[in-house]
């Protein structure tokens, strides 16, 4: 239970509606306990009128008082018939009936709204942390099983702080008055009513032993089947491409199968409950029934005790039989919780230090001695980088795959640390500038394009909150892709799908430019964000980009060499090293491997051939 126990904070800040819940269990279970007494009172008054000689004592029964005070006396009292007593006691147990339905609806709108508003609170906190997790988190989790925390375990808490919750109260307020009313009517016959409880206690705690194992088990098959699913569903035109489809579903059946075949037993597992609570509620009936005939048989109970005692054992068949789902979804919820927590206590290695503060970045950026190996591969990205760039300057940063000019990108964005020397913006080091500071200052176009399912208009303003239209335009413009934007269906209005699967590579990312250059930072990176166009359309953007980056920074990271771009500086990296570096024109003096990269370049566009 201690896995539940970081939901406390969401009980507290809810807890007039959890003590209204309580209030309203405990009264809905009063007067619903009131209906066998009634029902005593009803069939003591008929077995006394059949007696008329008088031959049978009747022991004396035990009443609650408000049966006994506001019921009993005013029947007594207005009723002089036996037909009219009956009367009036059948409407006071459709009253009682009515009054305990009500407590029981504000019981479901106090504590399932509850729930419902804890299930919203838990999502958001998850979803915020998952922000708040750096890039080396995402890529050491599969997105099928996030997804699965966020929705399924979430689900499966709410069936604890909700309906298990509900249960569990309703169950001690329902147990709690009808054993007290039992035992304050006849102790033994309520002992001997009471002896099959003990033999489903142990069914209870045994059988949730195994049901906790399974249920494990079963969420952790779950996460692999939603990875699998929406890998595919995210893969799809590679898996036609490669005629996989078969394959795949094959796959997708093996996981389906290891997880049908755990639910099933699963379900087997549960199934046990509800013939063992059945069984023992029927004893209890049949014991009911067999002793307290012989009690009244000798005069020690009237016939009105029978009907009560069956009366509360009918009363406690539902709160009882849900002992098992009850402590089930209990069981549930914990490993759920557990897998929850899991995340919630991972915390980013790239966060805010206590020294962090917001900066106005001007565009002065420094790299001494910085070397960076990915944790998730081990892989030497970056060796001895040493780099300085004054503001407004356009920095190219050059090499072949593989090189390690992205991860110069991901570095100068703080989405990782790098383990040895220091990258300063404005002599101020990164890590001393808070993250949202930093990170909306900087225009990015990354490698790897990423389009929300979306409207074209959306996707482009998506860094700006009431974006106008015109600036929309105006970004796209520069970005050249206004005019097929404008030959889209419904223009900016378009829907251009998950991912922007309706589009071409370079319309993504070409639209993944204009959401760069609407933001006017003073800093701005593009990796290698003109692969997917022509050279016709690159030199439009170039010159574009040209215009827009007047007195910017810019760092332009790409393995071709844009000759018609006057760069200040260009860099070139090789196995995450700085080789060369200087201008177009000195570099080409040096007649090394950007030389050799460009006459290389050359002779393929001569050729028609995209390098």
């Amino acid at each position: 239970m201690k896995q539940l126990r970081s939901l406390n904070k969401y009980f507290w800040k809810y807890r007039w509606l959890f003590l209204l819940g309580i209030i309203f269990i405990v009264l809905s279970n009063y007067f619903r306990i009131l209906s066998p007494q009634v029902t005593k009172y009803v069939l003591n008054t008929v077995e006394q009128t059949l007696k008329k000689d008088g031959s049978h004592t009747v022991a004396k029964s035990n009443y609650d008082p408000l049966v006994q005070k506001l019921i009993i006396k005013n029947v007594e009292n207005t009723s002089s018939t036996f037909k009219n007593k009956i009367l009036v006691c059948g409407i006071i147990l459709l009253a009682l009936a009515l009054i305990s339905g009500f407590f029981m609806f504000l019981m479901r709108q106090t504590i399932i709204v509850m729930s419902r508003h804890i299930e919203y609170d838990q999502k958001n906190e998850i979803f915020k942390h998952y922000l708040t997790l750096d890039s080396n988190f995402y890529k050491t989790h599969n997105t099928g099983d996030l997804m699965n925390r966020i929705s399924e375990d979430v689900s499966r808490v709410r069936q604890y702080t909700g309906p298990a919750i509900m249960y569990l109260i309703n169950l001690a307020a329902t147990i709690g008055f009808s054993v007290f009313y039992m035992l304050k009517e006849n102790k033994e016959l309520t002992l001997y009513v009471l002896m099959p409880l003990p033999i489903l206690a142990f069914t209870v705690y045994y059988v949730n032993t195994i049901i906790n194992r399974k249920s494990d088990k079963i969420q952790s098959l779950l996460s692999d089947l939603t990875s699998n699913a929406q890998e595919s569903y995210s893969g799809i035109r590679v898996i036609k491409s490669f005629v996989q489809e078969k394959a795949m579903l094959n796959f997708f059946e093996k996981n389906s199968e290891a997880y049908r075949r755990n639910a099933i037993s699963l379900s087997k597992t549960e199934a046990i409950y509800f013939p063992s609570i059945s069984l023992l509620i029927g004893l209890s009936t049949l014991i009911t029934i067999l002793i307290g005939g012989m009690y009244v048989i000798n005069g020690q109970i009237n016939i009105g005790v029978i009907g009560e005692f069956v009366m509360y054992i009918l009363i406690l068949t539902f709160p009882v039989s849900a002992i098992g789902w009850t402590a089930s979804m209990i069981q549930r919820a914990i490993t759920s919780q557990r897998r929850i927590n899991e995340f919630l206590h991972t915390r980013s290695d790239i966060r805010n230090e206590a020294a962090t503060k917001p900066v106005i970045l001007k565009g002065n950026i420094t790299f001494k001695n910085v070397d960076f190996v990915y944790p998730h591969t081990g892989i030497h990205a970056i060796k001895n980088f040493n780099l300085s760039i004054k503001k407004g300057e356009k920095i190219a940063i050059v090499g072949k795959t593989g090189a390690g000019k992205s991860t110069v990108a991901q570095l100068l964005l703080r989405m990782y640390d790098p383990q040895k020397g220091e990258i300063f913006y404005d002599d101020i080091p990164i890590k001393n500038i808070d993250l949202h500071s930093l990170h909306s200052q900087i225009s990015y176009v990354p490698q790897d394009v990423f389009l929300f399912s979306d409207t074209v208009q959306n996707n482009i303003g998506f860094s700006e909150i009431d974006v106008v239209p015109d600036k929309i335009r105006e970004a796209a413009t520069q970005a050249v892709i206004d005019k097929e934007i404008m030959h889209f269906p419904h223009q900016y209005q378009t829907m251009i799908g998950e991912r922007g699967v309706t589009l071409s590579g370079g319309q993504k990312q070409r639209i993944s430019i204009a959401r760069a250059l609407i933001k006017n930072h003073e800093i701005v990176i593009f990796d290698d964000c003109l692969s997917a166009v022509d050279a016709k359309t690159e030199n439009e953007i170039i010159t574009n980009l040209y215009n827009y980056l007047n007195n910017k920074t810019a760092i332009i990271i790409t393995h071709r060499i844009f000759s018609l771009f006057d760069f200040d500086k260009i860099i070139l990296v090789k196995d995450g090293s700085i080789t060369e570096q200087g201008t177009h024109e000195e570099l080409m003096k040096l007649n090394g491997s950007y030389a050799e990269m460009y006459y290389h370049q050359q002779q393929h566009e001569k050729a028609g051939v995209s390098v």
